[in-house]
């Protein structure tokens, strides 16, 4: 947990109260002693002026505590577990300085190329696992309906018995994914998407880009795609390609024997989160074979920081992984690979068609534009409700997770190989390009229940992979192969499957039922269309997605191109531009993108670019909260165990007081896990004495501080010192952060919060504008930027601004 303080006890007579504010009080500590019990008092009211009004006061807002209550626990995946803020800024301390000073250009020019190195590595093993991904999905789901097909195809009780074959496989793929899921990984379900882009803003917790939560996001994904979901596996590639980042940048795993010690110098959090946004970008470039849709999907929806160089170098990862991508796809052209077929690069080739528009092809345009906007924001809401009851099921434990994917597993069977039955069957057309009916698992013209030369056109959606039954929407040249009851049944059932599915506890994206929908509902707007329009409903069907995509996860630049790549088909673009930007301008007045809506929902404190309107009508100074436990430049040993054992807090202010100084001055923050490192060392002296500090640099480098993986580092229990250590005293001016950033108490909550996000910040002190005072205010940390503990402070702010 970050701590969420306000100031030590001094001895000195409370500060003097400012106007329209409070002063700062300290509650005791729980089991703590008299030291670290506090002296001042709070006043009650806060005033507000309101200078419209003449300048006579407001309602009073009362703060209600100073401890903060907002809850540090989140949901990951479907796991509830602790979480920590992410250290981004640069410790500089008397280590850092020296070991800088030290480094020679070999161990630089060592450093870029070793980073540039990492990002090699991560493309390639990003495009290997969507490949192979790919590859099992095509040929599990392949041969589970080759051998449907072939039951099918027998005289006796072929029909039962199909089912029970199809229905079965679906269930035992589904029962596997979810066991794994929930007993290996729970924070492997869902897409992994709102955690990564949680974690990029600064949010960590253990199991979120842990190796066994990349182990089960592979194989759990294949499982439950093949299983027959409506789910995508491009979400999950997202999260596989940030896991197999931080697994290269935290120098691989101790748990499972996976280490290098050449990766040293990627052991801090600002180059893990460098290397993970090149990881998401990867595994987008992966899934969709999009390696520039990549690029823009960081830059827009995952990275909340962004930077020239890190756009080079996340260039060059989703150039690797098309690379990869490409010769993996030459050699399966050679039959090699099964089932996975003999397509190129371009999943959706829509090149061969040429479109033609006009201003009534605009009007209709716009007109679904609007009805994805309204259909993506009705998505959201309703996907927020089903989530929110699927939490209650899955905090249960891991049998009840299993259970109710089953359920769904079940359903989803029932309705992929019943719903076809109330489809018509179609006579083959006589001009069709491919083979029909379809024989093998892929195909336009499935056979189903129908006779011979006829087809069912809802057997052809349903009875396809995902991927297929896209390529069968997108179809050009094919405005008379689905009936308009096929369609409608086919969108009403993705459209409530694709709500159901998502939230069990199986890795699962959005991408694709989201896809699906719009391009079912996009088709059925071109063959009503079909007299006054000159575009082909395949075309409809692609902006038809566009304009749901955009409804749901409020994406523009990066869906735009990706949708692009897709389809090799840039005489859509402005047509695509149009719709999504009409999507999301309607969906946005409706509720936030999906994506935000989860974060919110799961609980992980996420700080937006901009301030919420309230926070200006509040100072730094109202929001910090107690108890804070500072540190003396030269500390006692027992001391610092007590503060480390009874608090959470991860950043202790240092104070030089007399004789040390001449009047008690900050001297910067140390962390905590700085601290356990020089507790372990043993630096200790008898006397309370400033020394230069050449002991501490002569015995540690600036690598044992380094941040350790996860899970790896010390925690106060790993201590074991003697009543004689714990009255002895350590200097911790070396490892003290002598520039930590600062704002001063009246500073604008709103310039503090922009502050705090646009620096990647973990801890902001905060100073005393006054004289006379002690030195430091209080820190702000994440979680006092959050709504709960703001309102919670003051529970009138709502209805006096």
């Amino acid at each position: 947990m970050d701590g969420h303080p306000s100031p030590r006890s001094h001895h000195q007579p409370p500060p003097p109260e400012r106007d329209g504010s409070f002063n700062y009080d300290i509650e005791s500590m729980d089991g703590g002693g008299g030291a670290w019990r506090g002296r001042y008092e709070s006043s009650e009211v806060l005033l507000r002026y309101d200078d419209e009004a003449g300048g006579g006061p407001r309602q009073p807002l009362l703060r209600k505590r100073t401890m903060n209550t907002t809850s540090q626990i989140a949901i990951v995946g479907a796991n509830v577990c602790p979480i920590e803020s992410l250290d981004y800024e640069i410790v500089e301390n008397d280590l850092f300085k020296q070991d800088w000073r030290s480094r020679k250009k070999k161990q630089i020019f060592q450093y870029i190329v070793l980073k540039w190195a990492l990002v090699l590595l991560i493309g390639m093993l990003t495009g290997i696992v969507g490949f192979f991904n790919n590859l099992a999905v095509e040929n599990i789901a392949g041969l589970k309906l080759l051998l449907t097909s072939d039951l099918m195809l027998k005289q006796k009780c072929r029909y039962f018995t199909a089912f029970l074959a199809y229905g079965g496989c679906n269930l035992v793929l589904a029962t596997t994914a979810a066991a794994i899921c929930a007993y290996i990984a729970p924070a492997a379900a869902g897409s992994g998407i709102p955690e990564v882009k949680a974690y990029l803003n600064g949010v960590d917790a253990y199991s979120i880009l842990a190796p066994s939560t990349l182990f089960v996001k592979i194989f759990g994904s294949i499982l439950g795609v093949s299983a027959g979901f409506v789910l995508g596996k491009e979400g999950p590639m997202v999260h596989t390609g940030a896991c197999i980042a931080n697994l290269l940048g935290q120098g691989g795993s101790r748990k499972y024997h996976l280490t290098w010690n050449w990766l040293r110098y990627f052991k801090n959090d600002r180059d893990r989160r460098d290397l993970i946004t090149c990881g998401s970008a990867a595994g987008v470039a992966a899934a969709f074979r999009a390696p520039v849709g990549g690029v823009l999907f960081a830059l827009e929806e995952a990275a909340s920081w962004w930077r020239s160089a890190l756009l080079w170098r996340t260039f060059f990862t989703t150039a690797v992984v098309a690379v990869v991508l490409r010769g993996l796809i030459e050699f399966c052209r050679s039959g090699k690979c099964g089932l996975f077929g003999q397509g190129g690069l371009i999943m959706f080739d829509l090149s061969s068609t040429i479109p033609t528009y006009t201003a009534q092809d605009v009007v209709a345009i716009i007109v679904l534009g609007i009805i994805g906007g309204v259909f993506g924001g009705l998505f959201n809401f309703l996907l927020d409700r089903i989530l929110r009851a699927y939490s209650i099921i899955n905090e249960r434990g891991p049998p009840f997770k299993i259970l109710l994917t089953m359920i769904i597993s079940i359903i989803t069977s029932a309705c992929s190989y019943g719903l076809p039955w109330l489809a018509p069957c179609t006579p083959c057309p006589a001009d069709a390009a491919e083979e029909c009916p379809t024989i093998g698992r892929s195909g336009n013209f499935k056979n189903f229940q129908c006779p011979p030369g006829h087809y069912n056109g809802l057997a052809s959606l349903f009875f396809n992979t995902n991927d297929d039954a896209i390529r069968n929407l997108f179809s050009s040249g094919t405005e008379k192969e689905f009936h308009m009851s096929t369609l409608f049944v086919f969108f009403t059932a993705i459209y409530c499957l694709g709500l159901v599915t998502y939230g069990i506890a199986v890795p699962s994206g959005l991408f694709i039922p989201v896809i699906l929908a719009g391009a079912t509902y996009g088709r059925i707007v071109g063959t009503l269309l079909g007299p006054i329009s000159d575009l082909d409903p395949g075309l409809f069907a692609l902006l038809g997605a566009a304009s749901f995509l955009g409804g749901t996860m409020r994406m523009t630049v990066s869906v735009c191109v990706i949708l692009l790549e897709l389809t090799n088909d840039l005489h859509m673009l402005p047509l695509v531009m149009l719709v999504l930007l009409i999507s999301k301008t309607i969906a946005d007045s409706f509720n936030k993108g999906v994506y935000d809506q989860i974060v919110v929902m799961k609980g992980l404190p996420f700080m937006e670019a901009h301030a919420e309107p309230f926070m200006r009508n509040l100072v730094a100074g109202d929001v910090v909260s107690g108890p804070l436990i500072t540190f003396s430049g030269v500390e006692k040993v027992g001391n610092i165990v007590h503060a480390l054992r009874i608090t959470g807090h991860n950043g202790f202010p240092v104070v030089d007081e007399p004789p040390v100084s001449e009047a008690p001055e900050l001297v910067g923050l140390v962390l905590r896990s700085h601290l356990l490192v020089l507790l372990k060392g043993r630096s200790f002296m008898k006397e309370k004495v400033k020394t230069s500090g050449s002991f501490v640099l002569r015995r540690f480098g600036a690598f044992d501080f380094a941040k350790p993986g996860s899970g790896k580092g010390l925690k106060i229990e790993d201590l074991d010192l003697t009543d004689e250590e714990l009255d002895m005293y350590v200097d911790l001016h070396p490892i003290t952060n002598t520039s930590p950033y600062t704002v001063v108490e009246t500073m604008s909550l709103a310039k503090a919060a922009v502050l705090f996000r646009a620096l990647g910040l973990r801890h902001l002190l905060v100073v005393p504008k006054t004289p006379g005072r002690p030195p430091i205010v209080g820190i702000l940390t994440r979680h006092d930027f959050m709504h709960e503990h703001i309102h919670g402070l003051f529970p009138n702010l709502g209805k006096s601004h």
